[in-house]
């Protein structure tokens, strides 16, 4: 399998995006929240039953990267600037050692 550029995969997830434009944004977002959810309760169920499949959780994982690529194309922003942007801020924060806050603005 070859090495994809968060660029290249958001472009190609995007042809498989189908639903009405009058709901961009609003679809995919809805969308990630319940793929979520789902690793959220996979992760759970290897709580209760002690088995970890770990192709089974990727595979949620990467619905929500889909969900996200397509999002961000809604809000009309690629996928490298938006991880860029994140590791930036991320930067910032352990430089001025509030990384372990809490709050959006820190």
């Amino acid at each position: 399998m070859g090495n994809l550029t968060l660029n290249e995969y958001q472009n190609k997830a995007v042809t498989t995006a189908i639903y009405d434009q009058e709901h961009a944004i609003l679809y995919p977002a809805l969308g990630l929240a319940g793929e979520a959810g789902e690793v959220a309760n996979k992760v759970k169920k290897i709580l209760r039953d002690g088995k970890f499949d770990r192709v089974d959780l990727a595979a949620e994982v990467a619905d929500c990267l889909w969900y996200i690529a397509v999002l961000a194309r809604d809000l009309n922003v690629n996928l490298e600037d938006l991880a860029q942007a994140n590791l930036d801020k991320l930067k910032d924060r352990k430089e001025r050692g509030v990384l372990g806050g809490s709050g959006d603005v820190r």
